[in-house]
């Protein structure tokens, strides 16, 4: 299983890091967890398309996690000429999605009337899921678990495991019993965070807000000790680091984890 981490960035607008995304390749299956701006072009960077996908997971409808959902289901539309795109993701989702297309009903319209091959639009099947539910796509088992993100509600995490390898994608949420279900003794645990001390020192009201619904990375850490996780995956970095500061966010983790910490531009990819 290889998860490439196609998005790290955050709502900031950054040249160097996508919107929040990840991408997950087991075996032939990619399933797209989040689809922040930009995710299309780091799809193809990972040598991966919409085109590919077995289905996209959504965590919670926050913009920056699905500012480019449309993208991905324009594009997967017009490369497999209609075939089914699943869609999981929290009650809400099926409303987004449904407004998504309306957006783009003149794009359709025109594509429809030049191609021959294109006869219909987009063919999205849109799952909303309660946690606690399982499903497989493909030889891929996931499970979900609540994760807390309030006011964004409900927010959803999700573990992936084929052929005994597990990959834990949590989203933006505090440490939660619903994390520590999904990541317990993961191969990888993928959590976005944040520098509580750093955000403190930003002089804006707003990003003071992000303080109390985004894990850090001390509890973060944490978290990975007390499930007994493999690997610790940082992603969603604010504020975002550079490849000279991420020995620095490396080694808070280690005072609380023993276990091997990953931080990295877009693209990063960790196999297990």
């Amino acid at each position: 299983m290889d998860i490439v981490l196609t998005g790290t960035g955050s709502p900031l607008p950054d040249a160097n890091r996508a919107g929040p995304s990840t991408l997950v390749k087991a075996g032939d299956t990619h399933i797209l967890v989040d689809a922040g701006r930009g995710v299309v072009m780091r799809m193809a960077g990972a040598g991966s398309l919409p085109g590919f996908l077995g289905a996209v997971l959504i965590t919670h409808l926050h913009s920056d996690h699905v500012s480019a959902l449309n993208d991905v289901i324009t594009t997967h539309w017009i490369m497999t000429r209609g075939a089914p795109l699943p869609i999981y993701g929290p009650p809400g989702t099926a409303q987004f999605v449904e407004r998504q297309v309306h957006a783009l009903e003149a794009d359709i319209g025109y594509r429809i009337e030049h191609h021959e091959v294109l006869t219909s639009g987009p063919n999205v099947e849109v799952n909303e899921l309660e946690p606690g539910v399982a499903f497989d796509v493909d030889d891929v088992h996931i499970t979900t678990e609540a994760t807390v993100h309030a006011p964004v509600k409900p927010t959803i995490g999700y573990r992936l495991t084929h052929e005994g390898s597990v990959a834990a994608l949590v989203g933006d949420t505090i440490p939660c019993e619903g994390v520590d279900v999904l990541a317990v003794g993961a191969d990888a645990y993928v959590q976005t965070v944040i520098r509580r001390d750093l955000v403190k020192l930003l002089p804006n009201a707003m990003m003071q807000d992000v303080l109390d619904y985004h894990s850090g990375v001390v509890e973060a850490a944490q978290t990975a000790a007390r499930v007994g996780a493999k690997r610790l995956v940082l992603t969603h970095l604010v504020p975002a680091p550079t490849p000279e500061q991420y020995p620095e966010w490396i080694a808070r983790a280690a005072e609380h984890f023993d276990g091997e910490t990953i931080i990295g531009d877009d693209l990063t990819t960790i196999t297990i």
